[in-house]
């Protein structure tokens, strides 16, 4: 069983990162309690400005959408009831042009750079170009060594847990595992409710500082 970390110990390993990130021309922040990051997300927000959100149960664990329901932000719901398909497309597509995107991240490397596995794919579109700023919420326990370690987190962890949630019919829903591990970064499960469909790798950035991670001192999302 792995030793505990301590919050010192993540503390030092999320700067080490935020570092990295730094050096890739994204910004890193910490916090040590789900309970501050919509007090850190508010900070980097300005009232009235368009905000949109990817799939993430970690923003609704941190309590983010509640900050962004307040009333003093465009907020474009997602999540919002009674939303048809066509309503819910319609969000992804404004959610381009929106100011700020908000979502989580699947794997950190220690060298800052980012992973991130996507089946519908909005949210990494999103992350690539669009909107003006992306912030991503994640839990400490998302840091890895290197990419070989953030592809396995995602067939082991993310992509199995997500799975479940959303009720997909994959190997990987029932095993808790890929069923093609230590193949190809983009091996899998040929079935249609697979959601390892497009993989992208955030390196150094063109835009200087449109990337920012808040990492946070507990284990929240998957």
């Amino acid at each position: 069983m792995a030793e505990k970390m301590t919050m010192e110990d993540i503390r030092n390993r999320v700067e080490s990162v935020i570092g990295k990130l730094r050096e890739n021309h994204m910004q890193g922040y910490f916090v040590e309690k789900k309970e501050d990051v919509p007090a850190m997300v508010a900070s980097l927000l300005t009232e009235g400005e368009t905000v949109a959100v990817g799939g993430s149960e970690t923003l609704k664990q941190c309590g983010v959408m509640e900050l962004l329901r307040s009333g003093d932000y465009k907020f474009l719901d997602r999540y919002r009831e009674g939303l048809n398909e066509e309503e819910l497309h319609r969000i992804f597509v404004e959610s381009f042009g929106a100011d700020t995107y908000l979502c989580s991240c699947n794997a950190v490397t220690e060298k800052g750079v980012l992973y991130n596995v996507d089946g519908n794919s909005n949210r990494v579109a999103a992350i690539l170009y669009g909107p003006r700023s992306v912030i991503m919420v994640v839990g400490y326990q998302k840091i890895v060594k290197n990419l070989d370690d953030a592809v396995s987190r995602v067939r082991t962890v993310a992509a199995p847990l997500n799975c479940r949630r959303l009720g997909c019919n994959t190997y990987c829903s029932e095993t808790g595992k890929c069923i093609e591990l230590g193949n190809e970064i983009s091996s899998g499960c040929r079935t249609d409710s697979r959601i390892c469909s497009n993989f992208v790798i955030s390196s150094k950035q063109r835009q200087k500082n449109r990337i920012k991670v808040i990492f946070v001192g507990e284990e929240v999302g998957y």
